[in-house]
């Protein structure tokens, strides 16, 4: 499997996400930021995107995916924590 291939799958089911994929051949991670995390906890989110990858997994293409999801806000927030870290 390819970044493009993993990223190209999440685009169609979130076409408003913001997606960054790194790794390479089966283990990825991923970082998706979506409007439509919004009302859910982690695991539902974890949950929804490896139901994207069942078949790749059952498969084996696909041997490990790592995933932070976040919500636009939940995102600006670990950033502006993470600037006000490094101010310190």
């Amino acid at each position: 499997m390819l970044t493009s291939d993993v990223e190209a799958t999440i685009a169609e089911a979130l076409p408003d996400a913001e997606i960054d994929v790194t790794g390479e051949e089966c283990n990825f991670t991923v970082t998706i930021i979506s409007e439509s995390f919004e009302g859910q906890n982690l695991m539902q989110r974890q949950k929804g995107i490896l139901a994207l990858f069942d078949l790749a997994l059952k498969s084996g293409r696909l041997h490990a995916l790592t995933i932070k999801a976040y919500t636009p806000a939940q995102f600006a927030e670990k950033q502006n924590t993470h600037l006000v870290q490094l101010e310190c």
